[in-house]
């Protein structure tokens, strides 16, 4: 969602959708500067035994912002975006994105599956997407 959806996160879920209790209570001791980061919304999801994309809709819920994309790609103030295209690609790390990529696209997961098989930081996975123009969607948490 973008910026002019700002107070209305909730309504890109259907009608009736419930705000888990136990969801709601963990994100409200993680919200900083009206927002949660993504790296808080995945922690309360691994402690609460819920996926992050629950995490997500629960943010969406309470009309909250996502902050800081672990891949660096939103919720940074003022550029929004942090993340810079990499000078060199390594064919290790091209051939491994080039695996998981559909129609110009690879998913968030599938993006730090990979850091985390290379053993690289999860920014220079998307410093390496930056510079192949892939987009990373969906988001595990549900930004985009």
């Amino acid at each position: 969602m973008t910026h002019e959806d700002a107070g209305h996160y909730a309504a890109k879920h259907p009608k009736g959708t419930v705000l888990d209790p136990r969801i709601a209570a963990a994100l409200k001791t993680r919200i900083q500067e009206g927002g949660v980061s993504c790296a808080a919304a995945h922690a309360a999801a691994s402690e609460l035994g819920v996926s992050p994309g629950d995490v997500g809709r629960a943010i969406d819920l309470m009309e909250l912002k996502i902050a800081k994309c672990q891949l660096g790609l939103f919720g940074y103030t003022p550029e929004k975006k942090i993340v810079k295209p990499a000078q060199t690609v390594s064919p290790e790390l091209k051939a491994a994105i080039q695996k998981q990529v559909q129609d110009d696209r690879i998913s968030c997961k599938a993006a730090w599956d990979i850091a985390d098989t290379l053993g690289i930081p999860r920014m220079e996975i998307s410093a390496a997407l930056e510079a192949l123009s892939i987009k990373v969607t969906p988001c595990q948490i549900g930004a985009f």
